[in-house]
């Protein structure tokens, strides 16, 4: 450092004397050294300064190791009660149990008045059981015209025992005598989803001479399917009619469905 300085201020003699000629006098340099001074104390520490911009996002770092397993928590609040499971099946019988005692002596009193009580109730009851099986086997609902009323029986039944039916109820197997009786019958055949059903006709007293079950000879009607009747084997004395309206002649013991024919004066 300080031999730098004496550089400096012989340079600057040496400019001088060529500037101003040798008037100038010859002084010498005078070089100061300049020596570091004793370290000072520290000074105090500064604020704080404002928060640096975010660095760039690191690498993901390694996955850590998995957690202790923690305790087991208290049990939960009750949910809601589900839905009832199955019946089960029944169990097996239990052991009898023991006798009861004797009841009391019953009150005398004549029995045959109400014996026979019990007995027309009981003829009562097996009449409206019939009644209510007729009720059950009929399709819902009935046709009719202006002086018939007809009734479809889902009931299959031998012809004579379907004419005993309809009898039994105050009417006989239905009769079509003509066009608007026999269209009536078969478009109720028709809505039933049926193909066949008993009518009341047959030549069961003479052979290929048809009448009616109430024995009224057919003189103004027929709706014979074409090729019918064919008496086939010999056994084809009763009638059915299909759901287009035509009629078969059919073995009479032979089971199906039915249609009942009733007076509406009657009903």
């Amino acid at each position: 450092m300080g031999g730098e300085k004496l550089v400096a201020c012989m340079l600057s003699l040496t400019l001088m004397r060529s500037v101003y000629g040798q008037h100038m006098p010859e002084e010498p340099c005078s070089v100061q050294i300049l020596v570091p001074g004793l370290k000072g104390e520290a000074g105090e520490k500064g604020e704080k300064g404002a928060p640096g911009r975010p660095g760039r996002l690191g690498p993901s770092g390694e996955p850590g190791l998995p957690g202790v397993k923690g305790q087991k928590g208290s049990p939960g609040h009750y949910g809601k009660m589900g839905p009832s499971g199955l019946k089960g099946l029944k169990g097996d019988m239990g052991d009898p149990g023991p006798k009861g005692p004797n009841g009391e002596p019953g009150v005398p009193c004549e029995c045959a008045p109400l014996r026979k009580m019990i007995g027309e109730m009981d003829i009562q009851v097996a009449q409206l059981t019939s009644e209510l099986k007729f009720i059950k086997n009929a399709v819902a609902g009935i046709k009719e015209t202006d002086s018939k009323v007809y009734l479809l029986v889902k009931e299959e039944k031998r012809s004579r025992d379907a004419e005993v039916f309809c009898q039994g109820r105050g009417g006989h197997l239905a009769m079509p005598k003509d066009e608007a009786s026999n269209r009536v019958i078969a478009g109720y055949v028709t809505e039933a989803g049926l193909s066949r059903v008993y009518i009341g006709i047959n030549d069961l007293e003479r052979e290929g001479h048809f009448v009616y079950v109430e024995r009224s000879p057919m003189t103004t009607f027929s709706k014979w399917r074409e090729g019918e009747p064919n008496n086939a084997y010999d056994d084809e004395d009763c009638v059915e009619m299909v759901s287009s309206g035509e009629w078969i002649d059919v073995a009479c013991h032979l089971t199906m469905y039915f249609v009942c024919e009733f007076d509406k004066d009657t009903v």
